[in-house]
């Protein structure tokens, strides 16, 4: 069982990858006419980013969830 705190932060560093990775692809997409490789190099680490972090939600949401012990 995960506890609220490692839930919390998977959550965090998720929606992290998600936004980042998407202004990474977008930036590498705004970039490709002044240089290709860094244009695509961007926009590929962008993507990745953005799937690893729809992939943590998943695990995330697979993740049961520890009981609360305070009444």
């Amino acid at each position: 069982m995960a506890s609220q705190r490692t839930l919390a932060r998977i959550d965090a560093l998720a929606w992290t990858l998600i936004y980042g990775g998407l202004f990474l692809l977008v930036l590498g997409i705004a970039s490709h006419d002044e240089t290709r490789i860094g244009g695509w190099s961007l926009s590929v680490i962008g993507a990745l980013a953005a799937v690893a972090g729809v992939v943590l939600i998943i695990v995330r949401s697979r993740l049961p969830q520890a009981p609360d012990s305070k009444p």
